[in-house]
């Protein structure tokens, strides 16, 4: 019988072996650089900006395609209610028939076409600041994904640094049970190294929690479904170094490759071409055409009868504005639109300068925070260790226990947010900077 039960728990475990390690085969494991680069291929919001692109440079076909002949086939037909009459010599003669055909080809071209050839140009800068909002779309995605891969780093730590507390907690309780059982610790003791367990719970659970909620958010910026299972490489803790490398390095402060500025240099581009597109509206235009026709006057609807005639024509057609008040109208609303465009361009370069200052500003305090809370969490993890070895002997309290494991698992959660912070500075200072790979 003790043969056939342990057997049984043997199948059992290797079961339960097998099904733990078929899930981790399932599991994607995926680095920082990973999560950013299935995001950039699979976002929505990426693929309708690579979309944007394509429409901006049919629209420019489209453009050019006003400079070829276009060419149609054309007919007409009209019956007279009443035929145009002559008097002669005291006559009437009537003209025309009641049934008149017109039908046959029909071509034009422009000879110039000043707002044609302005209109190129402008559908030009329009594939530019198309390409420039779509990397614009690539960075914010990149920061966004960034923010989140080292959000759930975050939730993650934390987690195991609450769940490891929790399970201190609940190892110090059983030994102060088993105390009290002995006689050795009063009721008091046991009483407060449960309160101390249980007040811990709902907050492992919370941070349980927070780690879900963070990976469902970044496999919803990678298109991901939220069936997939997904974890992260490594922790916060594996930063710490380049976080003192790149410190140590030269800060950058250039705006130069800022995606925001980029794109108001486009449309100052755009309403400078536009300025020139309405000047066009005071220029002559000229177009050829050319027609093959043929045409047929009958009284009757006896279409085999008809005598279809041939005829063709080559012309050109000059236009020459005189005046429209419009014109004129539009042209200054088109400066002001200029001076406006200027002026929020100074006002965002300021702005853009402020948060790169900030941004720098928060990882060297970041940076210092690290050092400083680096040195408290040896010292807390000191502390309870002499806490311990204090209550152990019969010297020190239930009350300086749980005071040091709350002040190590404070510290602890403290240095993995100082971090934190730096990371996401740095991630938000990339995109100020209009870095387009990300960096760790």
């Amino acid at each position: 019988m003790k043969f056939v039960l342990k057997s049984t728990l043997t199948l059992l475990l290797l079961i339960n072996a097998a099904m733990q390690s078929a899930q981790a085969q399932d599991t994607l494991r995926i680095t920082l650089q990973d999560a950013v680069r299935i995001a950039l291929s699979d976002n929505p919001t990426i693929k309708v900006a690579g979309q944007e692109i394509q429409l901006k440079k049919e629209a420019r076909r489209e453009a050019y395609a006003g400079l070829f002949p276009e060419a149609n086939l054309v007919g007409s037909y009209s019956r007279a209610i009443k035929k145009q009459s002559i008097a002669m010599r005291g006559e009437v003669f009537e003209m025309g028939t009641n049934n008149t055909y017109n039908g046959g080809l029909s071509i034009s071209l422009p000879v110039f076409a000043p707002a044609l050839y302005k209109s190129i140009s402008l559908t030009k800068t329009d594939v530019d600041l198309a390409v420039e909002q779509a990397r614009s779309s690539r960075q914010d995605m990149v920061n966004q994904v960034t923010k989140a891969f080292y959000q759930l780093l975050l939730a993650q730590d934390s987690y195991e640094v609450l769940l490891k507390s929790y399970k201190q907690s609940e190892d110090n309780y059983n030994i102060v049970k088993a105390k009290y059982e002995q006689g050795s610790v009063s009721e008091y003791d046991k009483i407060s190294a449960e309160v101390q367990m249980r007040s811990l719970k709902p907050t492992v659970v919370s941070a349980r929690n927070g780690v879900n909620l963070a990976t469902l958010q970044l496999k919803v910026l990678m298109g991901m479904e939220a069936e997939v299972n997904v974890a992260v490489e490594g922790n916060l803790k594996d930063y710490e170094m380049s976080m003192f490398t790149r410190q140590a390095m030269p800060q950058p402060n250039n705006l130069i490759n800022n995606s925001t500025l980029k794109q108001l240099e486009l449309n100052a581009l755009q309403l400078k071409q536009n300025l020139k597109l309405q000047y066009t509206n005071f220029m002559p235009t000229l177009s050829a055409s050319f027609q093959y026709m043929y045409t047929a006057m009958d009284e009757t609807f006896k279409f085999r009868n008809y005598d279809w005639r041939p005829y063709s024509t080559l012309g050109l057609n000059l236009t020459i504005p005189l005046f429209k008040g419009s014109n004129f109208t539009k042209l200054k609303q088109t400066r002001i639109q200029m001076k406006q465009l200027e002026e929020n361009r100074i006002n965002t370069e300021r702005q853009l300068t402020m948060q790169a200052t900030s941004y720098l500003d928060n990882m060297a305090a970041s940076t210092e925070s690290v050092v400083s809370n680096k040195e408290a969490v040896f010292q807390a993890e000191k502390g309870r260790t002499i806490a311990e070895k204090r209550y152990e002997v019969g010297k020190g309290t239930i009350l300086e226990l749980n005071s040091s494991e709350v002040a190590l698992t404070e510290a602890q959660l403290t240095y993995n947010q100082s971090i934190y912070d730096y990371l996401v500075a740095k991630a938000d200072l990339d995109l100020v900077l209009g870095v387009d790979e990300v960096t760790e």
